[in-house]
């Protein structure tokens, strides 16, 4: 690609990026919103004609639920209302909604609301539902009736504890990382106590002191629960934190509670400029930090019995898409952003923004990256030499994996897109699916399965009974619902 053509393509996302950011959040209904209807008939028919892993969106108001702001008209667009749903999934943030693991409620982090959507998860169907005044939201102030909270300044991820008690979501423009308190018959939230419900960078009044935490992006919690891991955009740094039997986090000491390229008191490392997306292999040896501006991918090692990370000498500690210190060198990999592993751990997949990439790793038993061979390697928007030609893939955001591994979905920012990707299970390949059901945009988009609702997506997820598929749309003001054929 030329230079005149690279500056077109960024001053393109600049412009997606900048109509997006122009929503402003507002008031919406309180009220309860029902957004199911009884399944219509047809339905196995209908089913038995997608393939495995393809989606399809809920139809009128049970296939999104809309915030107000200037790009939300739930109305024009056929979604349900919904509260405390401004910005969700900011454009900084590729982890800004979760299922939980019990399947009963999905949760939303929203930007321009400071706030937490919190919704009722049906699972025949997946239909979602908001409930009514505080149950039904978490917001700085206690703003559009949500139960009131500190810390939460422009929230942009969110994570829960392997068992579902827990919920922790990570705020860029107050510098903090909040805890709640899961009520796991209602999927309501309470902030946890004064010095235990917020950490942060910055003095917040209510929140303890916590380092390296300057612009936290992502937070994930280990398999095992003892540990929380937030990425600082800001920082160029990855914080570590112990979790407490009552959800609380407490700042690993000293050299062990952050690494960082340039932080006094943190561990040193390389290849963590702007880590965007997080992810944990399966039996919580390994960190993989994807970093935006190093356009590179971070290991760290996890020592179990601690919780402390640190870099591997040499290549293998991080995976660059040029020379880079002794990192070893990728493939597209330029605006490195979301990161998953697959179940078995044996397979790593990194969204790469500024290369329209989805870039798949060998992962060894040490935790050492190795790209697929040939064109295996990666996915691309507009083709690129070494990958395979991926539709709809512009500026992809979010990632996700399917609980059995089937398939990856990815989410593309700039074309509104949600991309459908089968995996090979043994091998790890990825490709996307053939024709439409290759992905879903807005009827603008040709090629595509029609959606609605879908600008700017950013961040996705899977139901852990993997018949369903959330998003979110940052431009729409929008959690989108699908159905997932399996």
């Amino acid at each position: 690609m030329s230079a005149a053509s690279r500056f077109l393509r960024a001053a393109l996302l600049l412009a997606v990026v900048a109509t997006a950011f122009a929503a402003a959040p507002g008031a919406a209904p309180a009220a309860r919103q029902a957004v199911s209807k009884a399944p219509q008939g047809g339905k196995a028919k209908r089913e038995a004609k997608l393939p495995p892993g393809a989606i399809e969106q809920l139809a009128g108001e049970r296939g999104c639920l809309m915030g107000s702001g200037k790009g939300g008209r739930a109305a024009k667009a056929h979604c349900a209302p919904a509260r405390a749903l401004a910005g969700p999934g900011p454009f900084m943030g590729s982890r800004a909604i979760a299922v939980s693991p019990d399947g009963r409620n999905v949760y939303v982090a929203s930007s321009k609301s400071d706030a937490i959507a919190i919704f009722d998860r049906r699972r025949r169907g997946g239909v979602l539902t908001q409930p009514a005044g505080k149950g039904g939201c978490v917001a700085a102030k206690g703003a559009e009736g949500c139960a009131r909270a500190i810390g939460l300044d422009g929230p942009n991820s969110v994570a829960l504890s392997p068992n579902g008690r827990y919920l922790y979501a990570t705020s860029r423009a107050a510098g903090s990382v909040t805890a709640f308190r899961r009520d796991r018959r209602t999927g309501a939230l309470s902030q946890l106590g004064p010095g235990m419900g917020c950490v942060s960078g910055l003095p917040v009044p209510g929140c303890a002191t916590g380092r390296a935490l300057v612009g936290p992006d992502v937070v994930v919690v280990s398999p095992d629960g003892e540990n929380l891991y937030v990425g600082s955009f800001f920082g160029n740094a990855v914080a570590s934190f112990k979790r407490e039997r009552n959800g609380a986090l407490v700042q690993l000491p000293e050299t062990a509670g952050c690494v960082a390229e340039a932080i006094p008191g943190c561990a040193p490392a390389i290849a963590l400029g702007a880590p965007e997306g997080l992810a944990i292999s399966p039996d919580g040896s390994s960190v993989y930090a994807a970093s935006a501006l190093s356009n590179a991918v971070a290991e760290l090692d996890r020592d179990p019995a601690s919780g402390a990370l640190a870099q591997p000498a040499g290549a293998a500690g991080c995976v660059a898409n040029a020379p880079l210190g002794e990192c070893a060198v990728g493939v597209q990999l330029a605006g490195a952003n979301a990161v998953a592993a697959s179940s078995a751990g044996r397979d790593l997949y990194v969204t790469s923004l500024f290369s329209d990439s989805v870039t798949s790793f060998s992962r060894s038993a040490a935790g050492l990256l190795t790209p697929k061979p040939a064109t295996h390697a990666c996915l691309v928007w507009l083709r690129a030499v070494g990958c395979s030609f991926g539709r709809a893939l512009s500026a992809p955001e979010g990632l996700a994996l399917s609980p059995r591994g089937s398939n990856v979905y990815v989410t593309s920012f700039a074309s509104g897109a949600v991309d459908v990707l089968a995996r090979e299970r043994e091998s790890g390949v990825v490709f996307q699916l053939p024709g439409k059901r290759g992905c879903v945009a807005a009827r603008s988009l040709p090629g595509c399965t029609p959606g609605r609702a879908l600008k700017g997506v950013s961040s996705i997820a899977v139901s852990p009974d993997g018949r369903s598929v959330y998003a979110t749309a940052f431009g729409s003001n929008a959690v989108d619902v699908f159905r997932r054929s399996r």
